[in-house]
């Protein structure tokens, strides 16, 4: 039996450091490169007048396990985790696993949660509304928690925000009212020397990229725009990401649901 290549993981560094510890765990030897630094917004007044107007929203989702841990970050001290109380609104909707764990953490109730199923083919914003569609009804009010990309942002400004986007489009056609927060800024990565060396052997060495994020991929084409990717392989966790990286030259791309053990199957399958 072969070993198991290398797997690079390009999650903010946060995510990326227990996808490594859990890659690793799996029989995986993995290492974070990540490729969008995460940092909180210069002025949180926006954050802080979204918690004292969270009672007049029906529903509030959350882009990314992020927009929870900065929206989170800055509730007022004053302010009710109005999501613990069961059967009150706001409802708190995610689009996978991650952000669900995250909201948790941040004390939220299970059943205050709206999440697509775990079974299900995709975790994304078109299986979030097959979710909850049944709730959205004329003046329904949904506030989206979100990044923002930097001005220094060198990602395909085409590639940000579609998932959301998409959705928001969704529940104003069914009748709904959506406002947007910003909770974080997104920032693409600058590389020295050494390390855009060590990216060059690592897209001609067998390593494995894993994405989770197509402005990720932006991010990393835009940074090194000499690179060829032709000899690199990489596993996409959704549809959308695996055609950035195709866009940008990767050899191979497979895709998986981004669950470690799945993640794990695509390495596996790429040998």
């Amino acid at each position: 039996m072969h070993p198991l290549p290398r797997a690079i993981v390009t999650r903010p560094a946060k995510e990326a450091q227990a996808w490594v510890e859990g890659l690793r765990v799996l029989g995986v030897d993995a290492t974070a490169l990540p490729l969008i630094t995460i940092g909180p917004v210069a002025d949180p007044t926006a954050l802080v007048d979204a918690w004292h107007s969270l009672a007049h929203y029906d529903a509030v989702m959350f882009v990314s396990g992020n927009a929870v841990a900065h929206f989170f970050a800055q509730r007022p001290a004053d302010v009710a985790l109005l999501f613990a109380a069961l059967g009150s609104a706001p409802r708190a909707w995610v689009t996978g696993p991650a952000s669900q764990s995250a909201l948790q953490a941040c004390g939220v109730l299970p059943a205050a949660i709206d999440a697509p199923a775990m079974d299900g083919a995709q975790f994304d914003s078109e299986a979030l509304w097959r979710t909850v569609r049944p709730r959205v009804v004329p003046g329904y009010r949904v506030l989206i928690v979100r990044g923002n990309a930097s001005s220094a942002s060198h990602a395909d400004p085409a590639s940000q925000g579609v998932g959301r986007d998409w959705f928001a489009q969704q529940v104003q056609a069914a009748g709904g009212v959506v406002d947007f927060v910003v909770a974080y800024e997104r920032r693409a990565p600058v590389w020295d020397a050494s390390q855009a060396a060590w990216i060059a052997q690592a897209a001609c060495d067998g390593s494995v990229w894993i994405f989770s994020s197509a402005e990720a991929v932006g991010y990393l084409g835009a940074s090194l725009p000499q690179q060829a990717w032709t000899q690199a392989r990489a596993v996409a966790t959704h549809p959308r990401i695996a055609q950035a990286a195709r866009e940008i030259g990767f050899g191979r791309v497979l895709q998986s649901r981004p669950l470690l053990a799945e993640v794990v199957a695509s390495i596996e399958s790429s040998l």
